[in-house]
């Protein structure tokens, strides 16, 4: 099973300036969450830039569990991606972090279809960012996945890559300790409507269960 994780890229505004949670809490809570998706045998999508996200990819790749897919718009001519370079050949020890690259055309269908390319979504913080690909990640979903009728969409035309429904119920869980409140109503009202559902989780221990009862 694929996790696509989005999260806050600076977090030392987000998660301390914001939220208030030290940088001790925070390093504590990535590697909890490394260590529940390590455990889990699950592997990661993420787009390798700064940010809470790729320290997880990190600390999973440091335990040995996982395997991280980098989703990267290695086409655009608009922003580039040369300050993802860094990150893409980013090394725990002797290993490389990013396994393999997803090549996603450019920034506009980077962050639309970034949470496509997992089975599950994995909500560590409610940034712009984080907002954007997970809205448009279900707008998509609503598309390919037969939610509207009267639009005919093909997920392999959008990207050969995209893995959104192939097992199990395009999920998102939302890591309670780092975000302020719950997703909104409406939100999840469209989620459940296209099949998914949305699971909240306050520690390491629980986001194993749910995990573990996704998979079964």
């Amino acid at each position: 099973m694929k996790i696509a994780l989005i999260g806050a890229g600076d977090m030392e505004l987000h998660y301390t300036k914001f939220l208030g949670i030290s940088q001790d809490s925070l390093k504590q809570h990535i590697s909890s969450i490394a260590k529940a998706i390590s455990d889990s045998r699950s592997d990661i999508v993420v787009l390798p830039d700064r940010g809470i996200s790729f320290e997880i990819a990190k600390g999973a790749k440091s335990l040995g569990g996982s395997k991280v897919f980098g989703t990267v718009p290695l086409q655009d001519k608009d922003f580039g991606t040369a300050h993802l370079q860094p990150f893409i050949n980013a090394k725990v020890g002797e290993t490389k972090v990013i396994d393999e690259v997803i090549d996603t055309g450019d920034w506009f269908k980077q962050d639309l279809t970034h949470c496509t390319f997992g089975d599950i979504v994995l909500l560590l913080g409610v940034s712009t960012g984080s907002v954007g690909e997970l809205a448009y990640g279900y707008y998509l979903y609503k598309l390919f996945g037969g939610y509207r009728k009267e639009v005919v969409s093909k997920k392999k035309n959008i990207h050969p890559k995209i893995v959104a429904g192939d097992t199990v119920s395009f999920d998102t869980i939302v890591y309670l300790p780092l975000v302020k409140d719950k997703l909104p109503f409406e939100i999840e009202k469209y989620i459940s409507e296209y099949g998914a559902r949305v699971h909240y989780v306050k520690d390491a221990k629980e986001l194993v269960d749910v995990l573990s009862s996704i998979k079964k």
